[in-house]
């Protein structure tokens, strides 16, 4: 499968400058032969905290709709995420209120909730969504955590993806969930910032050499008001050999994967078989 990440620099708090730049450097990807193109994370607008409201995004959106459209017409899968503004009442199954005792989110019954939302489209479907559920120091603020760690599948592709959002890269629970549910192919995509840069390559190269899995990692470049950014996005196969780096400049990478070498790699190195479950797993959740 020919993969795509789009490395861009995330204008901040400007919605449609962003999403035609991401559509515009999406379609490069699929000039170029791209199946699966990813966005870095809330590449709509950054971390727009001052306009929190405005930046969401209430379903059903016409930003989505966007996407949606794109991936319809070139017939591609299309990931990144948004921030997502949800009804009170509508969460009651899918998400629970930030519990940070200084977070602007009210604890009104009827206040919205905020999500940092994951989606992924195929060929103009839905195929999948994922709320983070790790979000990072000044995010619990703002953000609800979602509740689920699941992979999406992908009916035209009958493949699963494993999809996790910037922090989490840390946890290297939250691969390992989504390798052992099935997943054919780790996604992360990041607002990872400077001066972070060792952490974020070793890290994106380690969830693909301990799960033996190719791994997508994308990363924003440019800055914001309180930060930078570095980039460094890569496509990484199941050896974890990094087979196309975007560097530090705003670009497309594209990347044929042989998404068949995770069976390979994993008879020739049988970690999940040799895994002693009864050793740790139970320990694992008190440390």
């Amino acid at each position: 499968m020919k993969v795509a990440c789009i490395q861009m620099d995330v204008l901040h708090c400007r919605k449609q400058e962003n999403l035609e730049k991401a559509l515009h450097m999406s379609l490069k990807a699929v000039r170029k032969g791209a199946e699966l193109i990813v966005l870095p994370e809330v590449f709509s607008t950054g971390f727009c905290y001052e306009y929190f409201d405005h930046a969401a995004e209430t379903l059903p959106s016409p930003l989505l709709e966007n996407l949606a459209c794109f991936s319809e017409a070139n017939d591609c899968i299309i990931m990144g995420s948004v921030i997502e503004k949800v009804a009170s009442e509508e969460t009651s199954d899918s998400g629970t209120p930030a519990d940070s005792e200084n977070s602007t989110i009210s604890d009104s019954s009827n206040s919205p909730f905020y999500y940092n939302l994951g989606f992924c489209f195929e060929s103009g479907t839905l195929a999948g969504s994922y709320r983070k559920t790790h979000p990072f120091k000044t995010e619990n603020n703002y953000f609800s955590k979602g509740d689920s760690i699941e992979p999406i599948s992908l009916k035209k592709q009958n493949l699963k993806i494993g999809f996790e959002i910037c922090y989490e890269l840390r946890f290297p629970e939250v691969a390992r969930k989504l390798s052992l549910a099935g997943s054919d192919l780790l996604v992360t995509i990041a607002a990872f910032p400077n001066p972070r840069s060792e952490h974020w390559n070793i890290l994106a190269k380690a969830r693909a050499i301990e799960n033996q899995i190719p791994h997508i990692a994308c990363n924003r470049i440019g800055s914001a008001p309180d930060c930078s950014y570095f980039g460094n996005s890569m496509i990484i196969d199941a050896w974890g050999e990094v087979k196309a780096d975007a560097g530090n400049k705003e670009c497309v990478i594209v990347h044929d994967l042989d998404l068949s070498r995770k069976n390979e790699v994993r008879k020739m190195i049988p970690v999940f078989e040799n895994r002693r479950i009864e050793l740790y797993s139970e320990d694992l959740k008190i440390i």
